[in-house]
């Protein structure tokens, strides 16, 4: 049997793995659906999906842990009566600590359905960084927690998609600054909807403190579906 990765001195199997992300999946496909775990104060603790991927995902009044870690003793640190607790920062730091990872911020996780035709923008697909010629730092940094990455520039701008977390399909979009508050962010989160498959979900995590960016995303036609803190792997400087 493959293995994946060794977790407190045991190993994880492709088929945990494969299993993991099924279960992730399928409560992501649900909730783009508008079915929702229980909002009865529970906490779902799943493995991985990958062994990039870690962390906690909230909607109302469930939360969702998908960590490689002793289910028993992320139990034992989730009071019952707190339903904030999970994504709360002192346990994402006890957990990340407990895991050699490193917490990110907790971003507002929101999905849009995809649109048919081609982009309403005009844009052309960037390649692959070269040893000559480095790619744009944004798309350095998506490499980092995504697969199957591929961008395109606007001008005054950059968008970016990839398979993230279970596999879904995730968007990024940055404006330059000078080309800020002109209604371009609002534009690439609209054209990212018409780069991906008709049968796919388009997921997009965003810093809820900033507001331009979650404006932008609202505008574009992507919904509200909980809030995400993903608990990555820490990188060589």
């Amino acid at each position: 049997m493959t293995s994946c990765s060794d977790v407190a001195g045991e190993t994880v199997s492709a088929l945990d793995r494969a299993s993991a992300r099924e279960k992730l999946a399928s409560v992501l496909s649900a909730a783009a659906a508008g079915h929702f775990p229980p909002a009865d104060g529970g906490v779902t603790i799943l493995g991985q999906p990958s062994d990039r991927d870690a962390g906690v995902i909230a909607f109302t009044a469930h939360a969702v842990v998908f960590a490689d870690f002793d289910r028993s003793w992320i139990s034992a640190n989730l009071p019952a009566d707190d339903l904030s607790a999970p994504l709360s920062p002192p346990f994402l730091h006890l957990l990340s600590n407990q895991m050699g990872r490193e917490p990110h911020s907790i971003d507002v996780l929101t999905c849009a359905d995809p649109l048919a035709g081609p982009p309403p923008l005009e844009l052309s697909e960037l390649e692959p960084a070269t040893s000559g010629q480095p790619s744009h730092p944004r798309i350095d940094r998506a490499l980092n927690y995504r697969d199957d990455v591929r961008a395109w520039q606007a001008r005054g701008g950059v968008l970016m998609l990839g398979r993230g977390v279970a596999g879904r399909w995730e968007v990024a979009i940055e404006v330059d600054p000078d080309n800020r508050s002109a209604g371009l962010g609002r534009q690439l989160a609209s054209a990212s909807r018409h780069l991906i498959p008709a049968d796919a979900v388009l997921w997009a995590q965003i810093a809820p403190g900033n507001s331009a960016s979650l404006r932008a995303f609202l505008h574009a036609g992507f919904r509200p579906i909980g809030a995400e803190a993903l608990l990555s792997r820490k990188l060589l400087a």
